[in-house]
């Protein structure tokens, strides 16, 4: 299903690059080590600062993404601007300036920390001679990297074929030539432009006829789980904020856990026995979803909402917080955003601070436990380290209270005669 995306990518990188190079600009920016070559493609990173808040001035996530895109940062530089230029982004002088700055650095790639227009993409990449991509593309491409299972692929596969199909309008002046007559493919004076149009149309709709599907089915699992009255837990929460090694913690499960943005992308369900101290137990339903972050497409966000669904149908979300990231406050309100987007926003909700193993002794908590007031709301908190175990049997006491109750208020509801 990636032909189509492979047969138009090339056609986006531009030939000739420039080989001389210029004496250095001045402009804020920050060097990286001048080690030697590296083998990874090179990148010079841009952030523009437009006066919003949430600004990463140092581009500290930008360059990580960079990596787990298999990229190499070798510079970075920031400015600031009342406004987007329309041609350009960031205006011909800035333009020129990063021009030479990739030049002195040897980068092979420009990234922007901001999404760009098609426009302003290919008069970037003109004026630069070099591949530019903005903040959306390397999250499309390191979800197309993880991505495992048929769904993540299908997912994945939708969002980079809707942001392709925007790219197409009036790039390259190849794209203008016609196509028709015997033994071409095309319609009589079809331009190549209308047939990549049309392909990529025709497979953003066999893609979602495969992602019914999966949704349909997803449903169907759903509602048996609903049947068995299991309470179901979803894991929501920034990335590399450590849910899947706590999902691992509690359902002692092996799902791929790793110190880097977006490790795992398919959300994985498993069932966790709780005991009761009086013989008994409970049945717990619990899944891992894919992490969110700042300025998360949205046309990602569409693609996976087979996915997110789990978030959505939830009984109870665990909102897992890296409490060592000096950011935790403003990644909190993104998974708010994101949550309140996809409808989980009303869905009862705890905030799990983990990684306190990671924090300086005197900025430990005093409690394990405690509320946290998030837009008007007290939310329950706890914190944790899921890597060294440390308050896990508190999250699993207040998990199987929590479960116990939801399950003695719907057999009120719904006696078992009714249920049977």
């Amino acid at each position: 299903m990636f032909r189509v995306a492979r047969s138009i990518l090339p056609r986006l990188r531009p030939a000739n690059l420039p080989t001389e190079r210029r004496l250095p600009v001045q402009t804020l920016l920050f060097p990286l080590t001048h080690a030697a070559p590296s083998p990874l493609p090179t990148a010079l990173l841009v952030g523009v600062d437009f006066g919003l808040p949430h600004f990463d001035s140092e581009l500290d996530e930008l360059a990580q993404l960079a990596l787990t895109a298999g990229l190499q940062p070798v510079t970075r530089l920031t400015c600031n601007r009342k406004a987007p230029d329309a041609a350009l982004f960031v205006g011909s002088g800035k333009a020129e300036e990063i021009k030479e700055l990739a030049l002195l650095h040897g980068a092979t790639e420009v990234l922007f920390d901001q999404a760009l227009s098609p426009a302003q993409q290919r008069n970037l990449e003109r004026v630069l001679g070099l591949p530019v991509n903005d903040r959306t593309m390397l999250i499309l491409q390191i979800f197309a990297q993880r991505a495992r299972s048929h769904e993540g692929k299908l997912q994945v596969e939708l969002a980079r074929l809707q942001y392709l199909s925007t790219r197409l309008v009036r790039r390259w002046s190849h794209l203008e030539r016609q196509r028709g007559g015997i033994g071409n493919r095309g319609g009589p004076g079809e331009t190549q432009i209308e047939l990549d149009r049309r392909m990529i149309g025709e497979s953003i709709k066999r893609t979602k006829e495969r992602l019914s599907k999966v949704k349909r089915q997803r449903n169907t699992q759903r509602k048996q789980r609903q049947r068995n009255q299991v309470f179901n837990v979803s894991l929501v929460g920034y990335t590399n904020a450590g849910k899947s090694t706590l999902f691992n913690a509690l359902v002692k499960a092996r799902a791929y856990a790793a110190d880097q943005l977006f490790a795992t992308l398919d959300t994985t369900t498993r069932q966790l026995y709780l005991p009761h101290d009086g013989g008994g137990g409970s049945h717990l339903s619990v899944s891992d979803t894919v992490g969110f972050i700042r300025d998360l497409p949205h046309g990602l966000v569409d693609a996976f909402e087979a996915t997110l669904q789990e978030a959505t149908s939830a009984d109870l979300l665990l909102h897992v917080v890296d409490a060592s990231h000096p950011g935790y406050p403003e990644q909190i309100e993104q998974v708010m955003s994101v949550l309140k987007d996809i409808g989980a926003g009303d869905v009862p909700q705890w905030v799990v601070f983990n990684k306190i193993d990671a924090l300086p002794p005197e900025q430990r908590p005093r409690l394990l436990q405690d509320l946290y007031v998030y837009d008007g709301l007290t939310l329950p908190r706890i914190f944790l380290s899921a890597a060294t175990g440390l308050n896990l049997d508190t999250l699993r006491q207040r998990l199987l209270v929590h479960a116990q109750q939801h399950t003695d208020s719907l057999l009120t509801l719904f006696p078992a005669d009714e249920t049977a």
